[in-house]
């Protein structure tokens, strides 16, 4: 099992940097991979169903040689729709062994999440939000028992 405490990073790296962007994203890989034994083998819509928490949905929208977007999600029934929430998409980088939030749609559901991301001027900043979200919800997932 891949452990994240083994992701590198400079003693010149701050919180919210660039290359504390990039050992999250390594993070990132190794806490999707606690989920997902092979990313690469994904092909289709899976479904992780355990009794502590809801269904966990991950979906391949591309997938190509070196890289792979999932949709990762929780869906709900809301009357006559399915909401999913939340609902990220992410890109795996599978020979940088990266993972990435390219799109988080979410911010607008939640005031105080549309609150924090409106504060956010530098893409920095946003991605880094983004893609620390995700590094919990992960190990959330994880600790709940999902597998796919």
């Amino acid at each position: 099992m891949l452990a994240d405490q083994w992701c590198a990073t400079s003693w010149r790296a701050g919180p919210g940097s660039f290359v504390s962007l990039m050992t999250l994203y390594e993070s990132n890989f190794v806490r999707l991979s606690w989920l997902v034994d092979d990313l690469r083998g994904v092909k289709s819509r899976s479904v992780s169903q355990v009794d502590s928490d809801c269904d966990l949905y991950l979906t391949p929208l591309e997938l190509s040689r070196y890289t792979s977007v999932f949709r990762l999600t929780y869906e709900f029934d809301c009357g006559a729709e399915r909401v999913r929430d939340p609902d990220l998409e992410v890109c795996v980088y599978h020979d940088a062994r990266l993972a990435e939030v390219r799109s988080f749609r979410g911010f607008q559901r939640h005031p105080q999440l549309a609150k924090v991301h409106s504060g956010l001027k530098r893409e920095l900043d946003q991605r880094w939000t983004r893609n620390m979200m995700l590094n919990k919800w992960l190990e959330y997932c994880a600790e709940r028992g999902h597998h796919f």
